[in-house]
């Protein structure tokens, strides 16, 4: 029941989706929800795949996949979007340490930011136009979740380096555990073998798209350490947006 709890608590915090009554909140809680992260996203992806299926059956397959894209957005508040704007003004240019985080709480979007979230929106459209229609449903939980498990990584190896209570992602940012650690990691493999078993064919893109998630994801991941010396949570949300982007891309180059 715990654990029930902690990933309608996850979705909660992720998504604008509603959530029983009956599950409560506690602080403690929020730090370790962490672990469902990549489950949200299967839930996101099985939503926007959803609307894609429903676009499809009288749409032209761009027209679907932008509504799809779309739906994603809304369900989760265009929380992943925001923070890879953020992160992109922030980091863009030269800026030190204190001066990048400033940027990054300033609501207003620069050059850096508006490029980086048009090029990546036009990415994963493009590349899931890319594949057949009866594909894109199963790539868009996959993305979803692949994306989200190396959003995972920052949590459980890298410092939290805000230290206002302000900031939104600070309940996140303790350590997670063992135990969340192998949960976030077998949600993400339970996905991949699912679509893997539905499309035996794209076994190898699958692991293709996987791997180059992690490539851009650890790319980043220096860059953080690098400029920041750890993470934030607007720097999460472009983890997610990066390695997504990444993974349809994997995907593609290996079909």
């Amino acid at each position: 029941m715990q654990q029930i709890r902690l990933f309608l608590i996850a979705v909660q915090f992720f998504t604008r989706i509603p959530i029983p009554g009956w599950v409560g909140f506690q602080p403690e809680w929020l730090s370790q929800a962490s672990r469902w992260f990549p489950a949200v996203g299967t839930v996101v992806g099985a939503l926007s795949a959803l609307v894609f299926v429903g676009a499809a059956a009288w749409l032209p397959v761009k027209v679907a996949v932008l509504l799809a894209m779309a739906a994603g957005i809304v369900i989760t508040g265009s929380f992943h979007e925001d923070g890879l704007a953020d992160s992109a003004d922030a980091l863009g240019g030269h800026a030190p340490k204190a001066q990048a985080l400033t940027i990054m709480k300033d609501s207003r979007i620069g050059t850096y930011g508006a490029v980086a979230l048009l090029m990546a929106v036009l990415l994963r459209a493009e590349t899931l136009a890319s594949f057949t229609t009866e594909t894109i449903g199963l790539l868009l939980i996959a993305g979803h979740t692949v994306s989200r498990g190396w959003s995972v990584l920052p949590i459980a190896f890298m410092t939290y380096v805000r230290d206002d209570d302000s900031a939104r992602a600070k309940p996140i940012a303790d350590s997670i555990d063992g135990a969340g650690r192998v949960i976030a990691l077998i949600t993400v493999l339970a996905v991949l073998a699912a679509v893997g078993a539905i499309a035996p064919s794209m076994i190898g893109a699958l692991l293709a798209g996987t791997l180059a998630g992690g490539v851009i994801a650890l790319w980043w991941f220096r860059v953080l350490r690098r400029r920041l010396g750890g993470y934030t949570g607007d720097t999460l949300g472009a983890t997610q947006q990066l390695s997504e982007t990444a993974f349809y891309l994997g995907v593609l180059a290996a079909l």
